[in-house]
């Protein structure tokens, strides 16, 4: 049957998993709509729930995998290349990050940069710490580098490497199934291989509606600043449909016409807003700062990795590390096809150098100038910054902003920063959940692409309107614990692969004691380059 509706409707997918998937986020929208307070208060009781008995798995297995990877890295298997042992890069170094970065965090970023260290400078996670202290303000850097930092992209960089691993060296599909051919076998082809595909698409479409949802909210905080657009959930929708639409335009013209140029663009438009912030504000406590940042972070990780606030009974760690946890956890397979994507020819030992240091070091300079300029903000009492920030995180930024020169114009470049991320970020995730549900032979057509842009904002439309940013909380802390099970898993199997291939054996004969099977070939680089990321 649904062989029949796709022949009907003119589609080249994995029926069981392009409609499956589908037909979850139709569902999904078609309930929260009229029944927005009872979906958000179901995610809500979920979340508390998952928070309560399951934090701690989070915190461990994020913290492992991060061991897992630097052991890796420094390993024998440092040196396999993702691809034939005399492969090359096909991007620059700087090109590569300003790619995966764009389509990484960055509208995170931009939404946290002031609001996260300025809401643990107000009200501090450690007890004994007293609000707006120094003690405070030191903390509040620490605490935003662990969630942005080596944690973050080690979530990022597992099902980059280990998909680019099996795409390029061993020519299976750059599908998430395709990882646990070591552990399933063939049976990667069948039900259970749909299973963990669909899984990988539903937390791709609510990991990116959650960051399409941040960013209306900051947008329209942005508006209402600019040119007094009132805050509503109806003009939110209306941004979504506005940003969706112009997502939709840049994912129809690939990669290398759409998402990569918009990449780089924003990558200097957001150094422009760096080196101002940087330029204007205190810039001799900015620098000071940054290298005290560092060096509290690098001290705090190894204690901090594995906290889990067993000792208290606060609810901090379960609206923050764990949201940002389940949240990266849920946008992993998304970025990390991405991330392969733009990644052959690279070592293993490389790719994890990159993936995990260059967009953290990028991190410590976004905080170390955002964070430490509000920071400097709030103690001179110019402006009311903490009060703001909790009341609305939204407005974090455009608040910050105000006490500057030239605010508004600094305050609109925002605005086109957010826009610009806002849409490398759907546009990247519709290219690659059109990958996840197609085969490797089949075409990738526009109409497939356009329709999983328009998913993503209406699922972040409805979660807005169920509830705002609680809503895009819950619903992410309690759909990311399927596929944080599924990194443990991801490991286990890219471990026994490269010990496989380590000693000369195809991943085939160490399942089946036979030849590798032939399946779906990788693409060429140009057709790479032209049609998929």
């Amino acid at each position: 049957m649904l062989n029949r509706l796709q022949r009907a409707l003119g589609l080249q997918t994995i029926p069981a998993v392009f409609f499956t998937s589908a037909a979850v986020a139709a569902l999904f929208v078609a309930l929260a709509i009229p029944f927005d307070a009872e979906v958000g208060q179901g995610f809500g009781a979920v979340t508390a729930w998952v928070a309560r008995h399951l934090g701690w798995f989070y915190i461990l297995s994020v913290s492992v995998l991060l061991a897992f990877l630097i052991f890796l890295a420094v390993s024998r298997y440092g040196t396999i290349r993702l691809g034939s042992d005399d492969a090359c890069p096909d991007y620059s170094n700087l090109t590569w990050f300003t790619m995966l970065f764009a389509a990484g965090i960055g509208t995170i970023l931009m939404f946290w940069g002031v609001a996260e260290p300025i809401s643990h400078f107000a009200q501090p996670p450690f007890s004994g710490v007293e609000p707006e202290s120094e003690r405070a303000a030191r903390d509040a850097m620490t605490v935003a580098m662990y969630h942005f930092g080596l944690h973050t992209w080690t979530i990022f960089a597992l099902p980059g490497l280990a998909i680019g691993y099996f795409a390029y060296r061993h020519d299976l599909p750059m599908r998430i199934s395709s990882l646990f051919y070591p552990l399933l076998g063939e049976r990667i082809y069948g039900p259970l291989g749909a299973a963990v595909d669909v899984v990988a698409v539903l937390g791709t479409l609510f990991g990116v509606a959650t960051s399409l949802g941040l960013g209306t909210l900051q947008l329209n905080s942005g508006l209402a600043y600019l040119f007094q657009v009132p805050k509503t959930g109806w003009v939110q929708v209306a941004i979504i449909a506005c940003i969706t639409g112009v997502a939709a335009t840049s994912v129809a013209l690939g990669l290398d016409k759409g998402i990569r140029r918009l990449s780089q663009a924003n990558i200097v438009l957001s150094i422009v807003l760096i080196v101002f912030v940087a330029v204007v504000g205190p810039t001799v406590f900015i620098a000071e700062g940054m290298v005290q940042t560092l060096g509290d972070y690098l001290d705090a990780l190894p204690w901090l990795a594995f906290w889990t606030q067993a000792f208290s009974e606060s609810d901090w760690q379960r609206q923050w590390t764990l949201f940002y946890w389940a949240w990266t956890i849920s946008w992993a397979p998304y970025v990390g096809i991405f991330i392969a994507r733009i990644s052959r020819g690279r070592t293993i030992r490389e790719f994890v150098a990159g993936v995990l240091l260059a967009p953290t070091l990028f991190t410590l300079v976004w905080f170390g100038v955002f964070g430490l300029a509000a920071i400097d903000v709030a103690m001179s009492g110019k402006v009311e910054l903490a009060a703001q920030v909790q009341d609305d995180p939204s407005v974090a930024i455009f608040a910050f902003l105000s006490v500057f020169p030239l605010a508004e114009l600094a305050s609109a470049l925002s605005v086109i920063i957010i826009i610009i991320f806002f849409t490398t970020s759907s546009d990247s995730a519709s290219l690659v959940i059109d990958l996840l549900t197609r085969r490797d032979d089949q075409p990738s057509l526009v109409r497939q692409r356009v329709f999983w842009a328009l998913a993503q904002g209406g699922i972040a439309g409805t979660l807005l309107l169920a509830g705002g940013l609680e809503a895009l909380q819950n619903v992410i802390t309690a759909l990311g614990l399927p596929f944080c099970v599924l990194l443990i898993f991801m490991a286990l199997s890219l471990l026994r692969a490269l010990h496989a291939d380590y000693r000369g054996y195809s991943v085939g004969e160490l399942v089946y004691g036979r030849a590798y099977p032939q399946v779906d070939a990788a693409p060429s680089s140009q057709q790479e380059k032209d049609d998929v990321p």
